[in-house]
């Protein structure tokens, strides 16, 4: 799991394992996705990706 110590610098040290993103363009969005069930977990509010999750191609 990725650390974010000190809390509100900004910034992650590592990157989130076992997950993906992929972007959804026709509701606009970033969505996150399981790496091992291929499950979604989460849609982001706003139209920036994820910090520190990798994208799909």
């Amino acid at each position: 799991m990725a650390t974010n110590l000190p809390a509100g610098d900004g910034h992650r040290k590592g990157m989130v394992r076992n997950r993906s993103q992929t972007y959804d363009p026709k509701n606009n969005s970033w969505i996150k996705c399981d790496s091992s069930t291929g499950r979604f977990i989460d849609q982001k509010a706003d139209d920036k990706p994820f910090k520190g999750v990798r994208k799909e191609k």
